[in-house]
């Protein structure tokens, strides 16, 4: 009977394939807890690569690249579901890897994901896998209009998605996406949409982090909210399904669960193996934040308390904001309970992620409202 491997404590190399802004935030609260981190990312501008001990200038399938990450990191970890697989198995043939690339292989395809789910009894809105206009047709069929259409892989803040209202709708998407694999969606009217962002260890430990509630603006999350306004059964609902979510992936990690709520009902909308945006209220607003649970994972190491100390309320700033003057920074400052998080992006275009804030207060609803004019004054 073999021992539990013994955890990586400061000092160890940790690796991150991805060097985008949830990499930056790992990055910080691994070296905030004194380990050193290689990234791997192409972009020489690469935001988690400003700020790690060493910066891979590499494609993610770049075999040079994978075999020193391989024999330099103790731990490996993602940020983003669209790795390719191929190389997190190569990675893990000779340091630990988490999440496995079984659970992110079942995730970074949309039609897998959502037949993963249907398997394992998770509600979701009724879909159908479309690989040509043929199916597509037979998925119209049976899911009905209206719907919306998306790309199996690689979709993401709205992109690849089309709102389907006629059958020639679905035909001159599909086209567009350049005939590739979708899936048919029926559309949901919603109450709102939640999440939950969770960890989870090698030992099926696991922390929850409160229920948020997630506004989006164009397919791109505008404002989480937490704790959610939901009532309490709900809110428990949508913890529990998360973590039987995570356990039946064998996962361990940081992941999200979205949820989409209809008329009371909870239904899972997607999966995330990673940190999430809607998570990032956890930085000012709980014991123990996302990323570093994310290290502790990784490292082996007993996950930290979840709890929330204050309600908070979350805003992405896109780069639709930046202007000749720049965004006014001076005016969100002046607010002593309002948090700024700036990710390094060097060009900011519209729809771009260029940062978050934080607004805690102990009155949610005047933290609602204080981030909202906070928003708009920028």
């Amino acid at each position: 009977m073999s021992s539990k491997p013994l955890p990586l404590l400061p000092g160890a190399m940790l690796g991150m394939l991805g060097g985008g802004q949830l990499g930056r935030m790992f990055t910080i609260a691994a070296r905030t807890m004194g380990y050193r981190v290689m990234v791997l990312d192409p972009d020489p501008g690469s935001p988690a690569g400003q700020m790690a001990d060493v910066h891979l200038q590499a494609g993610y399938a770049d075999a040079a690249a994978l075999s020193r990450m391989a024999a330099d990191c103790a731990a490996v970890t993602t940020e983003f579901e669209n790795v390719p697989a191929e190389s997190l198995i190569a990675l893990g043939k000779t340091c630990r890897v988490r999440p496995g690339a079984d659970a992110v292989a079942i995730v970074q395809d949309r039609g897998r994901e959502k037949s993963w789910l249907a398997r394992h009894g998770f509600v979701t809105a009724p879909f159908a896998r479309v690989g040509s206009e043929d199916e597509l047709d037979a998925a119209l069929t049976d899911i009905g209009t209206p719907a919306l259409l998306k790309v199996a892989r690689l979709g993401y803040d709205g992109k690849g998605q089309a709102r389907i209202r006629t059958p020639a709708d679905a035909h001159a998407a599909f086209r567009e996406f350049g005939g590739q694999p979708c899936v048919l969606e029926s559309f949901v009217t919603l109450d709102c949409e939640v999440s939950v962002v969770l960890a989870r260890s090698d030992t099926g430990e696991c922390a929850l982090f409160p229920v948020a509630e997630n506004r989006h603006a164009g397919g791109i999350l505008d404002v989480s909210i937490v704790p959610a306004r939901v009532d309490d059964a709900l809110a428990r609902q949508a913890c529990d399904t998360a973590r039987a979510v995570a356990d039946a992936l064998g996962y361990v990690g940081v992941m999200a669960v979205e949820f989409f709520v209809a008329n009371g009902r909870l239904m899972v909308n997607e999966i995330a193996p990673r940190p999430h945006n809607s998570g990032h209220y956890t930085l000012d607003a709980c014991v123990t934040d996302q990323f570093e649970q994310q290290v502790r994972a990784l490292a082996g190491l007993p996950l930290g308390d979840p709890r929330l100390l204050s309600p908070v309320v979350m805003i992405n700033i896109l780069g639709d904001r930046w202007h000749d003057d720049g965004p006014h920074w001076g005016t969100l400052l002046a607010h002593p309970n309002a948090k700024l998080h700036l990710y390094g992006k060097e060009t900011a275009r519209p729809g771009r992620k260029m940062g978050h804030f934080n607004v805690l207060d102990a009155d949610a609803g005047a933290a609602l409202a204080l981030a909202e004019t906070l928003r708009d004054a920028l």
